[in-house]
């Protein structure tokens, strides 16, 4: 991985602004002996409740660990120390992975969010690091100047500047904390650690909060589409809803082209067309009126689909940031133009119909 800072707003852009940053720290900071917290690699019932709401988005930003130190076991001047954000999941599955190993855990403040996205966003990177380094005390804790970095991290860091601003060396762990007991054992990565997967219950377990987040503006829609064209309508809103935060992450895989948009686009192209067989095949509707019926079905599942795929962007590592805006300019104001068009096409539908009734 490159590791470079992502130069967003939340972090420092240049080697001036970070020296600039860490001149700061050093002089609004207290004299004061190393606060070390204790913590365990037990899971409690308390713990995956944390986890189960965090699934569901319930409290988004609510699932956070206090950033500082933490003692796991039993501790001395050489153990290792590992470097984690303060989302409960992410610092769980580190600690639930060091099971037997005596190590220190530096919680950096990302504001309760996952090791990739922070990244990302700029909140875990350089300056942090260096902050939580030198206000933790850590040198006054450890004889060593190293520190383990999870893999996710890397873009968002840049190890010759934490090293040229603190002492400390980076290394890069593996990608997934529990092949860290195996990677301690000679500190080198195979390449299978290092190689990011995608798995399909890895992608199911993200669809719960997508699906949370889309409830409400789904029933609204479907409430909408149900006064203008009747429950048929009203099922086809409900079903777009289930394909993009639902289909799209479990076929991911499978479905053709790279970008998300188009992968969307493909597969809210391939729901439609049961129900556009239905449709047509429909006889209190005219010719034209099933003409618009089909095209509107079309328009309306394509386009969310494709936006809904497009936000799934933020649960996975296969995509960058240069990407993603990529796909934001290239494919948002085509969705856009074809929801606008679906939507007026099914209330021109909608008042001929009422017209038809009256």
């Amino acid at each position: 991985m490159d590791n470079k800072d992502t130069g967003s707003c939340c972090q420092p852009d240049s080697k001036a602004d970070t020296d600039q940053f860490i001149r700061m720290i050093d002089l609004n900071r207290n004299s004061h002996a190393p606060v070390i917290r204790e913590t365990t690699s037990t899971i409690s019932f308390r713990d995956r409740s944390d986890h189960f709401l965090a699934r569901l988005g319930v409290n988004r930003m609510g699932h956070i660990v206090e950033p500082g130190i933490y003692r796991q076991g039993n501790p001395d001047a050489d153990s290792p120390v590992f470097v984690s954000a303060n989302y409960t999941l992410s610092f769980d599955a580190l600690r639930s992975s060091l099971d037997g190993i005596d190590c220190y855990i530096l919680v950096i403040d990302t504001k309760g969010i996952n090791v990739w996205c922070a990244a990302g966003k700029g909140t875990f990177g350089t300056a942090e690091i260096v902050y939580r380094i030198r206000w933790s005390g850590l040198s006054d804790i450890i004889k060593h100047r190293n520190i383990i970095l999870p893999q996710l991290s890397a873009p968002g860091v840049s190890a010759h500047e934490v090293r040229r601003l603190s002492g400390f060396n980076v290394e890069y762990g593996p990608v997934r904390a529990r092949d860290l007991p195996e990677y301690l054992k000679t500190h080198t990565a195979t390449p299978e650690m290092r190689r990011v997967r995608f798995t399909f219950r890895e992608r199911l377990v993200l669809t719960p909060i997508e699906l949370t987040h889309i409830v409400l503006p789904t029933l609204i829609a479907a409430l909408i589409l149900y006064l203008l064209a009747g429950p048929f309508a009203a099922f086809i809103a409900i079903l777009i809803a289930f394909t993009g935060a639902v289909l799209f992450p479990v076929l991911y895989p499978f479905i053709p082209t790279q970008d998300f948009s188009t992968k969307g686009l493909i597969l809210g192209a391939i729901v439609t067309i049961p129900f556009a067989a239905t449709i047509a095949a429909g006889s209190e509707l005219l010719l034209w009126e099933r003409i618009v019926a089909v095209l509107t079905t079309f328009l309306l599942t394509a386009s969310v689909t494709a936006y809904l795929a497009l936000n799934f962007t933020g649960c996975t590592t296969h995509t960058s940031r240069t990407g993603v805006k990529k796909e934001i300019f290239r494919y948002v104001p085509l969705m856009a133009l074809m929801a606008v068009t679906g939507m007026l096409l099914l209330i021109i539908l909608g008042i001929t119909r009422l017209m038809e009734v009256i």
